[in-house]
Parts: C-alpha cells; structure tokens; sequence
C-alpha cells in the first residue's frame, strides 16, 4: 500500500465518523424539539439544585417510633405527616412514589412517598420539603423516618404554624375517610338512658346526584361549605358552632334524600330521631348522648307539633321542642347539623320554631314541574330532548305541579330500557291528576292560613325563603312567613297585584280601604292577633 492509499483511506474513515456525528446531534436536536418539557423540567431542576446549594437548611426527623410514649409507641405526627404528604400535590411530580390501593373500594388508588425521595410543599411564602429517610441502615439506625427540610431563616416563623396545619388538614382527611355511622334511638319506656343503635350509613345520596335547581343547589353546597370552615366566626361572634334546616313540601319531593346527601357531603354521622318511640319525652337528654360532627335529623315535625293520641297537648309538645332547639343542653357540643322536616307548609306552625336561630335556613320542596321533570329524565333516561316533550310539557301545563317527583322517578325507572314508554306513561299519569284548583278571585282577606300561598320565582325542587330586613314585604306574602335564613328571591309582581285587586275589591264593599296588617300574616296568624292588639 502507497502513503497516498493509507491517507485515502484514513480520510475515508474520518469523513464516516463525522457523518456519525452529525447524524447523533440531528437525533439529539430532534428529541429536544419533540419533548421540550423534559428538557424543561431538567432545567428547573437543575436551577433547583443550585438554589439548594446556596442555601442553608434546618432538618427536622419525625420518627415513627419512639417519643413520649416509649419506644414501641407509634408517634401520632408520623402518622399525620404521612397522610398529609401522600395528599401533596407535588407528590406526583416526585421521583418515585408508590402507588397502593384500597382493600374496602375498588378503583380507590393512592400515592405514597417512595424511600429516599423528596415532595415539596409551600406554606406562608416559605419552601419545604418532606423526604422519605427509610428504615434501612441508611445512618438512621434503622428507624423509619419522615425528614422535613425548611429554610434557616424561615424556620422561627412558620414550622410550628406549619405542623399545625399539616395536623388540622390530616384530621380532616381521616374523620372524612372514616365510615358514617347511622343512629337511632331505641330508648323505651322505663330505659334507664336514651340509648342509640348505630348501623354503617350507605345510602348513596350525593349534592351532585340530587335533582334539584342548580342555583340552589349551588347555594345550599356553599352555605354548609361556610358552616364547615366556621369555628373561629362562630367562636367570635360568641354562638355555638351549630346551623339548623328546614325541608318542608309535600311527601315524595326528596326531602329525607337531600338530608342524606348533607350528611355525605359534610362528612357526619346521622342521629335519626323517632319521635314516635317512647323515651322521647326527654329530648334533651338524646341530644347530649349525640357526638360532634354529626347530623340530627327530626322527621314530620309538624305531625309530632299537632299532638297524639297520647293525651298530651300540642302546647307541651311545643315547649319540648323549643326547648331542644335553642335550650342550654343544644349547646352541650359544636359542630353540629339540626334537620327538620315537615309534609306540609308552614302556616299552622308555632312562629317561635321558625324563626332564625331556632330554624335557620328553610328550604321550601315543591310538586314537580316540566322543568324538574327534563331534569329528572336526563338522571333517569338520559334524555337531552325527545318528540314528546311537546305532549308532556302540555300536561303539566293543563294539570300543574300534581305529580312529585317520587311519582315520576318510579315511572322512569320502571320504564328505564324505553323512553317513549316512560314518556308515554307519564303524559297518561298527566291525563288522570286532578287539575290545579284556580286560586280565589273574590275571596277577603279573613286570614294568612285561608289564603292560599303565593309560589315565588324559584324552579323546582324548592325554593330557599328570604328573611332579610330590606325585603320583609317580600317574606310576609311568602308560606308562613314567620321567618328561616336564606337565599331565595323576591315573589313575582303579579302576586302584589293580585293582592292589590282584592284590596281594592274589598274596599268597594265595605265603603272604606281594608288595612293590611303584614305583622299579623308575618306572625302566622291572620287577623286574630290584630283583634288582640285592639283589645
């Protein structure tokens, strides 16, 4: 071989390498251009680590073992701290985390910290972070550990706030996690002390399954969001931490259902109390063997109200109640939910038991209308529209808000693998209600109970009553207008005219205008109170 054939060829082989080269750095450029975010993401780690390094840090261990205890106790904020860190955010951007799920749900997974990796939180404007030491012979002896890493010149100012929060936050997720229990009182007469049985609480109930106007669903959701995270407001403002209901409307308009779905959506026990079993004559006392976080639920209030057959009168029973509602012993634990529920409206009750304090919020459950009923057709049939809807809205039209919607969910259930069927029936069902009875033209103003209630704007299922100071004209013409807290709207202005034609009627036969007294029809009780007030 010449040198000139030995340069050839080492040119040759140079000119393969390079080609080899480039084509490597084409490959590489190509996986950077196609996957950015994993160049991103080294970069902010490696900005990170830089930031780390230039820092000065303050560990702090938290064993799982060991403390006040002894050695073999298990160290409450081990516990906490880990139930906290698996719920971070950042724990699924972490290195390794294990992934676990339940033994009591399916399709229930979890994230665990993986040993010897790091999640980060931030709390106060302080960066911290939580790293898994490990029971390996890692330099820990062995012991399982969690390791929290603050800043030096944060640490006075925000670890104990910190471990504060991460204790309140892991209580909270544990007592939601927690098994609902269903309570109720099986006292009888002679039993020494009220005694409740207590059963696991499945019903299936949720805020988002509940067929109900979406506005006031939506009010409901943030009225008991705001009661949950309203210890210290009540607390200042010197109140028991409790919040009290009112679900009333016929049977069959899914009062008992949106008080299990309050329960599931809060987290609480339910305490059901029978006010027909005996061993009720001392409401008082079942209320103190309840325990916080839980919901009280009272059945057909207005049924045990009017009395039995017991010999006892509804005053005492009145008393009983006004006395359960409000008395010192209401007082005896926070944290409490208090459910009321009648069947009818509120015209024959006793204004003292509704007024706020005693009955905070009233929720107002109506017959279902054609609104309602496409609602409950897309839960049941999932329908959006249908060639029948025409026919069914000119039902209820004709018949008004007859059926509830008990009625109408039984038919669509039964007809569930045929919507035309179901819609069919329920326009048959529609055929054979007795129409709406048309409200008195001509009839005087004698009393709030004679008159029948004006409906307010609100769509089904039901309505929240107002009882603000600026719109009190507006609560005494709504049912009972004897009070409750809420949200609801204004009643519409064809209700003030027709009241103010039947004035006007009035006036014309008696020679004079008839006085309106809103305080009486306020209080429930129609003329009679202004008689009194004369006399």
């Amino acid at each position: 071989m010449t040198p000139r054939e030995g340069g050839g060829g080492g040119g040759g082989g140079g000119g393969v390498v390079g080609l080899v080269a480039y084509a490597a750095l084409a490959v590489v450029a190509l996986r950077v251009v196609l996957s950015y975010k994993s160049v991103a993401h080294a970069v902010r780690r490696m900005w990170r680590w830089a930031d780390e390094w230039a820092q000065a840090y303050q560990y702090y261990e938290v064993p799982r073992f060991g403390g006040g205890g002894g050695e073999g106790v298990e160290n409450p904020l081990f516990r906490k701290a880990a139930a906290y860190v698996a719920a971070l955010p950042s724990l699924e951007d972490a290195d390794a985390a294990c992934v676990l799920s339940s033994a009591c749900k399916t399709n229930d997974f979890s994230l665990q910290l993986g040993p010897g990796h790091t999640a980060h939180d931030a709390f106060l404007g302080a960066r911290l972070a939580w790293t898994n030491a490990g029971p390996a012979g890692d330099g820990g002896g062995g012991r399982e550990r969690l390791v929290l890493r603050v800043r030096r010149h944060d640490r006075t100012r925000v670890l104990r706030p910190y471990l504060q929060h991460v204790e309140s936050v892991a209580d909270e997720m544990e007592l939601r996690r927690r098994e609902l229990r269903l309570y109720a009182n099986t006292g009888g007469d002679g039993a020494p002390s009220p005694k409740w049985t207590s059963a696991p609480f499945t019903h299936p109930a949720t805020l988002e399954t509940v067929a109900m106007d979406p506005e006031l669903k939506a009010r409901v959701r943030a009225d008991l969001e705001s009661f949950l995270k309203g210890r210290a407001y009540y607390h200042r403002l010197g109140r028991a931490w409790r919040r009290s209901y009112l679900l009333y409307g016929p049977s069959g308009t899914g009062k008992s259902t949106f008080a299990a779905a309050m329960a599931r959506f809060l987290g609480y026990d339910v305490y059901d109390i029978d006010m027909s079993r005996g061993g009720c004559d001392d409401l008082r006392a079942l209320l103190l063997e309840t325990t916080p976080r839980s919901l009280i639920l009272v059945e057909d209030l207005d049924r045990y109200l009017r009395g039995g057959g017991d010999g006892e009168t509804s005053a005492a029973r009145t008393s009983r109640m006004l006395s359960f509602m409000d008395g010192l012993s209401s007082c005896c634990g926070e944290e409490r939910v208090m459910v009321f529920t009648m069947s009818g409206d509120k015209d024959g009750v006793d204004p003292a038991i509704l007024r706020p304090g005693r009955l905070d919020v009233h929720i107002h459950f109506t017959m279902c209308d054609f609104e309602g009923f496409k609602t409950l057709a897309s839960n049941y049939l999932g329908l959006k529209d249908h060639k029948l809807y025409p026919q069914v809205e000119e039902g209820f039209h004709a018949a008004g808000a007859r059926l509830s919607p008990a009625e109408l969910g039984e038919i669509m259930l039964a007809n569930r693998g045929s919507p035309s069927r179901a819609l069919r029936t329920v326009i048959n069902a529609l055929q054979h209600v007795a129409p709406a009875p048309a409200p008195p033209q001509q009839q005087p103003r004698a009393s709030s109970a004679s008159r029948p209630p004006p409906r307010l704007t609100a769509r089904w299922s039901g309505h929240l009553d107002e009882a603000s100071a600026a719109d009190a004209s507006a609560a005494n013409q709504s049912p009972g207008g004897g009070g409750g807290g809420g949200f609801g709207k204004d009643a519409p202005m064809r209700e003030f005219k027709k009241l103010y034609g039947l004035i006007k009627i009035r006036s014309r036969k008696d020679g004079g205008v008839v006085p309106v007294d809103d305080t009486a029809s306020a209080n429930g009780r129609g003329s009679d109170v202004s008689a009194d007030k004369d006399r």
